[in-house]
């Protein structure tokens, strides 16, 4: 009963702060729909996108650009898609619509030319994670939003679960004590062995356009939670090891990767997985006097000191806008909400230090500082 009403209270300090802050308005429901324009067709995740999406009142998509017309077309057939939306030049399309902010489902190398080309159009961007294949363009995403003014948000499932918000209250609050290890699982059977469609795979295994193979995959998510609970700090090393435990399905890209990370008082293990016997996205971490485990998205396993058992407890549901990526992103482009944790670009540019340090890391077989890297 403290866990939910520790966490209740926290929720409805934050939205009585939110109303008060936009003058009771909400996120303005009734006014007209943000206007969207989708970058890319070749990651999956748009499928999963396109069919809410299309039923949604608060968003309307006024624009969609992919270069590979196969892949447009296939799009167009399966959602009944107005041919007035489709084009093949991102230029073009954002000159043409003039959207009030632009969804990306390219692959991740392309992320940076989205973001260069939305900056000259001052539109903000939300991409699929990761924010990049490298430090590099991730520093040159940041760069021009700097010099745009404009805001990229980075969108990752486990962004809207309620038990990581649950946990990281907890985390907040002292409830489990000094944070001393947080292990992560990320990852799922294998693209192929999970059916992923054919644009989608060709990229996830190309090293160039991916940035690597589960590491980059899913180790984000992992250096994504991390970062969010320790309040952006940088790690001060990076650990990986990966392995083609299935070179005959990747020969090009890891498929088994592990990445342990230390910060003066605390260590963490993302353990990344194209082998997992089923899919998982959870998350354990463990303080000087409590320990938290997520269980999928609503449920979190706890015990405090005190306690001789753990105890199953269901999440709070989270308070929008933080509970959809397009609340979200509605609510920044909208009502000017500034960005923080899991999807802001600053804890993102953190991320790709780790991912970056990592690919180095494994490659190389030692131990990287991220202060020399």
């Amino acid at each position: 009963m403290d866990f939910e009403r520790r966490l209740d209270m926290h929720r409805l300090f934050w939205l009585v702060s939110v109303m008060v802050s936009f003058g009771l308005t909400g996120w303005a429901q009734d006014a007209a729909p943000l206007r969207v324009a989708i970058v890319g067709l070749v990651h999956g995740h748009v499928e999963g996108f396109l069919g809410p999406a299309l039923k949604r009142n608060d968003i309307q998509i006024v624009g969609i650009a992919e270069s590979d017309q196969a892949v447009t077309q296939k799009y167009a057939k399966q959602f009944n898609l107005d041919p007035k939306l489709l084009h093949s030049d991102v230029e073009e399309m954002l000159t043409k619509v003039k959207p009030q902010a632009v969804l990306v489902y390219t692959d991740t190398r392309d992320h940076r030319k989205v973001v260069e080309t939305a900056a000259r159009h001052h539109v903000p961007v939300m991409m699929e994670k990761p924010l990049a294949v490298s430090l590099e363009d991730a520093l040159a995403i940041q760069k021009a939003a700097e010099s745009a003014n404009m805001t990229v948000l980075v969108n990752y499932e486990t962004t809207w679960y309620a038990s990581n918000a649950a946990v990281h209250q907890l985390v907040r609050d002292g409830a489990l004590g000094d944070v001393r290890k947080v292990v992560v699982h990320d990852g799922h059977r294998g693209p192929q062995e999970i059916g992923v469609a054919p644009e989608f795979m060709a990229w996830l295994t190309d090293p160039d356009r991916n940035g690597a193979g589960a590491l980059f995959d899913f180790g984000c998510y992992g250096a994504d939670l991390m970062t969010w609970l320790m309040n952006g700090e940088v790690p001060t090393t990076v650990t990986a090891v990966t392995q083609q435990i299935k070179p005959q399905i990747y020969p090009r890209v890891d498929d088994e990767a592990t990445i342990i990370l230390t910060y003066p008082k605390v260590q963490a293990i993302i353990q990344a997985s194209w082998n997992w016997p089923f899919d998982r996205k959870d998350m354990e971490v463990y303080g000087a006097t409590g320990a938290a485990i997520t269980v999928k998205k609503d449920d979190v396993r706890v015990r405090l000191k005190g306690d001789e058992v753990e105890k199953m407890e269901h999440a709070p549901a989270l308070a929008a806008p933080n509970n959809d990526p397009i609340s979200y992103l509605i609510a920044v482009v909208r009502e000017g909400m500034k960005p923080t944790g899991l999807s802001a670009l600053d804890t993102n540019v953190t991320v790709m230090r780790i991912l970056d340090a990592a690919r180095e890391s494994a490659k190389a077989g030692k131990t990287i500082r991220l202060e020399e890297h």
